[in-house]
C-alpha cells in the first residue's frame, strides 16, 4: 500500500514537472508559430575581404535548418520572415605570443548589422545594428595575422570555424529572444 502510494506520487510529480515549461537551452523558440519559412538572402559585405559573406550566410542558413523545422530560402519573397545582414568589419588581432615574440593566437572579430523581420506583421522581431562576434584562433607558424585575406588563406578552417560560431550566436539570439 505504501509502495503504491509512493509510486503514484512519483508518477504525479513526473507529470507535473513535464508540463512546467522548462526546455533544453538552445532548442526553444520565441518566434510566432506561423513562421515556418525564413528567407535569408546573401549578406552584403562592405569589407575588402572576399567570400566571407557567402560563408557566413551559408552557415546561418544551415544553423536555422538544424535548429528547428524551418524551410530556409535565399529570397525575400514568398516567406514568413526575412533575416538580412551586412558584414561591416573584420579584424584580426594578436592575443598571445611565443618566446620569439611571434603571435601564436589571434582574436578574429566580425562586425555585422542584422535584422530579422516578420513579414506578416512587418515588425522587426530581432535586430542588432552592431553585432560584434569574437573568436580566438590558434595560428600556425608563419601566418600573417594582420591581414584577414592572408590569414584565412593560410588557415583554411579559421573562416569556417568563425562562421559556424557566428551562426550559432545569431540564430540563438533570434530563436531565444536574446
Amino acid at each position: 500500500m505504501i509502495r503504491a502510494a509512493g509510486l503514484a506520487c512519483v508518477v504525479l510529480l513526473a507529470v507535473a514537472v513535464s508540463g512546467c515549461g522548462y526546455a533544453l537551452a538552445g532548442r526553444g523558440s520565441f518566434l510566432p508559430a506561423y513562421i515556418r519559412t525564413i528567407g535569408i538572402p546573401e549578406f552584403s559585405n562592405t569589407t575588402p575581404y572576399e567570400l566571407v559573406e557567402q560563408v557566413l550566410t551559408e552557415r546561418v542558413r544551415s544553423e536555422f535548418i538544424g535548429r528547428g523545422n524551418y524551410t530556409v530560402l535565399p529570397q525575400t519573397t514568398g516567406v514568413d520572415a526575412v533575416l538580412t545582414g551586412e558584414i561591416t568589419g573584420i579584424t584580426i588581432s594578436p592575443a598571445s605570443f611565443t618566446q620569439e615574440q611571434q603571435a601564436s593566437r589571434y582574436i578574429i572579430s566580425v562586425i555585422a548589422k542584422l535584422e530579422f523581420r516578420d513579414l506578416k506583421t512587418n515588425n522587426v522581431l530581432w535586430e542588432n545594428p552592431a553585432l560584434v562576434f569574437r573568436e580566438e584562433y590558434q595560428a600556425t607558424q608563419g601566418t600573417d595575422g594582420l591581414d584577414p585575406n592572408a590569414f584565412f588563406g593560410q588557415e583554411a578552417d579559421a573562416l569556417e570555424r568563425v562562421a559556424q560560431e557566428f551562426a550559432r550566436s545569431v540564430v540563438s539570439g533570434i530563436l531565444e529572444a536574446f
